[in-house]
């Protein structure tokens, strides 16, 4: 499958440096043309004069306040409607792309089984480390976690293979797909709304295909513990009792909330390991 019939989602607020950085890797991306689309959820920080100057085959959708991640992208690809857009690649504005990225994404799509296609990612400031090589829902007990994540990338995270959830850091769908299940679901306002959109295209019969051939690399600090803020934690816990509750994950009900400390603690064991372990491998370096 070409580029041609392909738009590229990037989804911005406040955030000039990191949309222009990752406007410039789409623009050394190797595949036939594909419309790149800048929704800018009601920024202040005059990121869309920038973008305009920088990059002016862009398209710009401004909207007049921030609707979040969900909000943002539904309006992003409402805008491309009746233009013959058979592919759509939500990408988040914190990451930078391979120039290979698109086409295998694209590849996984022409097969009809195939709902979502999601690429290694990788962590910006260790770009050697995995942040996601796959997704792991069990709704017995409302585990939602990246497989790999941290993990030096090798070998064993480069076969592609079919996934219980992509990331919105991420995800590449057949548009008619996501006109289907109805989009991203904007009762999550941050976090969830991915893993949801993941669960309506599995129950559809389709399969969420992790590729490898495809990596990109997403600005989340490893080692400064950003992915253990309090806050985030929080509000990540929040989103997941809504999934669970939507999709009648009663097990996951009752549990998450009983096991959330005790995965509290063995997150903040592993992630003080990694720690010591990546201090370790820079002394050796």
């Amino acid at each position: 499958m070409s580029g041609e019939k392909t738009a590229v989602i990037v989804l911005n607020w406040n955030s000039a440096a990191d949309t222009l950085a990752c406007l410039a890797s789409l623009a050394k991306v190797e595949s036939q043309a594909f419309t790149t689309l800048l929704v800018d959820n009601g920024s202040s920080d005059g990121t869309v004069g920038l973008v305009r100057r920088a990059f002016p085959a862009v398209e710009i959708l401004e909207l007049p306040r921030n609707l979040g991640f969900a909000g943002g992208n539904n309006a992003g690809f409402r805008s491309l409607r009746g233009r013959g857009f058979e592919s759509v690649v939500f990408l988040n504005n914190d990451t930078v792309v391979d120039p290979g990225f698109l086409l295998p994404l694209l590849d996984e799509l022409q097969k009809p089984w195939v709902g979502i296609a999601a690429p290694k990612i990788l962590y910006m400031d260790d770009p050697g480390r995995i942040w996601y090589a796959g997704g792991v829902l069990e709704s017995a007990t409302g585990l939602i976690e990246h497989t790999g994540i941290r993990q030096p990338d090798g070998p064993r995270f480069d076969t592609p293979e079919p996934v219980w959830y992509a990331t919105g850091c991420c995800l590449g769908m057949r548009c008619r797909d996501f006109d289907a299940v109805g989009g991203f679901d904007e009762r999550f306002r941050m976090y969830g709304e991915d893993v949801d959109l993941s669960i309506k295209v599995r129950k559809r019969g389709l399969v969420i295909m992790y590729q490898p051939a495809s990596r990109i690399w997403h600005r989340v600090s490893a080692s400064s513990g950003g992915e253990m803020n309090l806050g985030k934690q929080l509000r990540k816990s929040g989103a997941a009792m809504t999934l669970f509750a939507k999709h009648g994950m009663i097990g996951s009900l009752v549990l998450y909330p009983l096991l959330l400390p005790f995965r509290a603690v063995l997150g903040l064991l592993r992630f003080q390991l990694f720690r010591r372990i990546a201090s370790q491998e820079r002394e050796e370096a």
